[in-house]
């Protein structure tokens, strides 16, 4: 097997790794898609945006694969997972998920969101994974006392590649 291949396997098996983690702790009845906003606080454009810089938060990536062999479709896209430790009082700044889908595992610590489209923050514990797309942009910061870890799991275009760590 050649690097890229085993790369490519290594980065696919963390992927489904994530999604199964997801999925498990939803048919368990474990927290896993928890820390949604309350239906009565949802509406449009309710969160104005937030800090537009990076504070004391690291973004590593682990693992890309190039999806163009897939087909026309796919011809700029890449399947990416990533770590980032937000250290306490550390910030992940404002952005959209318009056009960039992604599964957030939160997995140790603790870190709040604030939605466009949720009136109030939203609270994310160890084991939570949210999913993100569609009209929605946000922003992320640790209010604990302990670095928040995260996985992400996301599909990068051509059109998100200079937002590649937000």
């Amino acid at each position: 097997m050649n690097l890229n291949r085993k790369t490519n396997s290594l980065a696919l098996t963390a992927t489904l790794t994530l999604a199964a983690t997801a999925f498990g702790a939803a048919l368990s009845g474990g927290s896993a898609f928890a820390g949604n906003c309350p239906a009565n606080q949802v509406a449009e454009d309710a969160m104005t945006p937030g800090p537009m810089m990076p504070k004391a938060v690291t973004d590593e990536v682990i693992s890309a694969i190039d999806l163009s062999p897939k087909g026309e479709a796919w011809k700029t896209s890449t399947l990416r997972m990533r770590k980032l430790v937000v250290q306490p009082g550390g910030i992940v700044p404002w952005h959209s998920h318009e056009t960039r889908p992604a599964n957030i595992l939160v997995a140790s610590g603790s870190i709040t969101e604030y939605r466009s489209t949720c009136k109030v923050p939203i609270l994310h514990k160890k084991g939570d994974v949210t999913a993100e797309f569609g009209h929605l942009a946000h922003w992320w910061k640790n209010n604990g006392k302990v670095p928040a870890i995260l996985y992400s799991a996301d599909i990068l275009t051509s059109e998100t590649q200079k937002d590649e760590s937000m």
